[in-house]
């Protein structure tokens, strides 16, 4: 049997290079006690103001950066996100909350079928104030009904 040559030889260096750095590479500490859902419904109220809301659970108090929960309504070509209102508590326990945003920026977001998406995410700082990384604990993507009390 002949040694590959020429071309062959450099594909197969390249990928066994390739295997080995994958190989290598640190993994990731990652936990599988984060959750969240998000309810399937979002309220608009008569001051025009869209409430989502759900529960979470999570146990990764990291020092390496703060968990926030982040959360968005999606209606034709409107896409509306929120920060929670209250900063998430990670002590494994299961947790209720919600996000409020006004309507001001986008006035078309109407009762009827949206999407809506809750995400619990870890941000990293490197020092300062810009994020060196943002970290997906747990997510929730799903169809969801808009109530317009207004």
């Amino acid at each position: 049997m002949m040694a590959p040559t020429g071309p062959r030889t450099a594909l197969i260096a390249f990928s066994a290079l390739a295997a080995a750095a994958v190989f290598a590479a640190p993994a990731a500490a990652t936990s599988y006690h984060n959750s969240i859902s998000v309810q399937p419904y979002a309220h608009i109220t008569p001051e025009g103001t869209i409430t989502l809301s759900g529960t979470y659970v999570c146990d990764d108090p990291s020092p390496a950066g703060a968990v926030q929960l982040m959360a968005v309504v999606v209606q034709d070509s409107v896409r509306l996100g929120a920060n929670a209102d209250e900063e998430p508590v990670c002590d494994g326990a299961v947790h209720e909350w919600q996000s409020h945003a006004k309507l001001a920026w986008t006035p078309d977001l109407h009762a009827g079928d949206a999407g809506v998406e809750a995400r619990l995410q870890r941000v990293n700082r490197a020092g300062g104030i810009m994020p060196k990384s943002v970290d997906t604990l747990a997510e929730d993507v799903h169809g969801a009904e808009v109530v317009d009390h207004r």
